[in-house]
């Protein structure tokens, strides 16, 4: 979770790539993009705690499967809403379908999940009942007294 900044708060190029381990190409990348848009102090690119809250949603983003035009759109809500019904109605049938799909994924990776704990479950299981039952160590204690009382004569050792 991002921890939270006062509005006026500013970044540069390293604090921010630094925060969000991503490299200064990247944030350039989402700036040529049009996802952020930091201030210019001469050369040096100064960010806000808006760009910083858009890097993070960027990369929330990207982190369930969205591609970067999707992420951008999600951004520019507000530019959706002034474009009107045109803009609004694909829009939303552009989330609904998304979130059926992460609904889908969140299904698999549960049932995913689900079956990797049984088969964890299972070979924890087995690592713990390594020991024989009683019946099965009674006979091979048998049968090692039977092979030693016949490998004896032929060993040249005596049993008494």
């Amino acid at each position: 979770m991002i921890k939270p900044v006062a509005p006026d708060s500013e970044f540069t190029i390293r604090e921010l790539a630094q925060e969000f381990d991503v490299t200064p190409r990247t944030l350039r990348f989402y700036e040529q993009k049009g996802m952020i848009s930091p201030a210019r102090r001469g050369a040096a690119r100064i960010y806000s705690a808006a760009d910083r809250a858009r890097v993070d949603l960027i990369l929330r983003g990207k982190r369930v499967g969205f591609a970067l035009d999707e992420i951008k759109e999600i951004l520019d809500l507000e530019a959706i809403d002034r474009g009107g019904r045109e803009r609004l109605e694909p829009a939303i049938e552009r989330f609904v379908a998304r979130i059926q799909v992460l609904q889908q994924q969140r299904e698999d990776v549960e049932r995913a999940i689900a079956e990797l704990q049984a088969g964890l479950d299972w070979m924890r299981e087995r690592l713990e009942n390594r020991t024989p039952p009683d019946d099965v160590r009674r006979r091979a204690r048998a049968f090692e007294a039977l092979a030693q009382a016949r490998l004896d004569p032929w060993s040249g050792a005596s049993a008494g």
